[in-house]
């Protein structure tokens, strides 16, 4: 997403009672909840009313799916936001980690049809990570819990749009474009 994309207002509406959780690790935690209280924000600016988010804290990155899998079986939750920081060391771990937490978290979005976003950071160094969690007014670059919470609305009209095409149900957020037949 392009920065200015990023700090245009949100133009999709959350239905009213969507619920949304976050997952926030607790490894460099000051930058994972910051992720957080940006993706809460930009949720509330789409309509998500503040009794709707709920956090729930894991001890690392790689705790994150089994805590995310936990929420998104659970049918009063329609999204799950995964936050975390995974930073290069002196050996491959971080590749190891990063690799595992992303593919258990898409296998948990695909088997659960439920949205669950990752918003773990790979970086080389804390400064990379700062430039990317943090919003601008606290020296950021990317914001990237905006940029989470921005992809959860966008998938949830997604799918609402998935599952109304032809219905005669309206669609939230998007119109179905029908095919006209020669």
């Amino acid at each position: 997403m392009s920065r200015d994309a990023a700090q245009a207002p949100i133009a999709l509406r959350l239905e009213p009672g969507t619920r949304v959780a976050a997952v926030v690790s607790g490894y460099h935690r000051e930058l994972c909840v910051a992720m957080a209280e940006s993706a809460r924000r930009e949720l509330e600016a789409a309509g998500l009313a503040p009794e709707d988010w709920l956090v729930v804290d894991a001890p690392g990155s790689f705790e994150l799916p089994v805590i995310a899998r936990r929420l998104a079986l659970r049918e009063d939750i329609d999204a799950v936001l995964c936050f975390g920081l995974v930073l290069k060391g002196e050996t491959r771990h971080d590749e190891y980690l990063a690799s595992s937490v992303a593919h258990a978290l898409q296998d948990l979005a695909l088997s659960t049809g439920r949205p669950v976003l990752f918003g773990v950071l790979t970086c080389e160094t804390l400064e990379q990570a700062r430039s990317r969690a943090l919003p601008p007014e606290r020296g950021g670059k990317q914001d990237k819990g905006r940029e989470v919470a921005r992809a959860a609305v966008e998938v949830l009209a997604a799918l609402e749009r998935a599952a109304s095409i032809g219905s005669g149900r309206p669609a939230i957020g998007f119109q179905a474009r029908q095919e006209s037949k020669p």
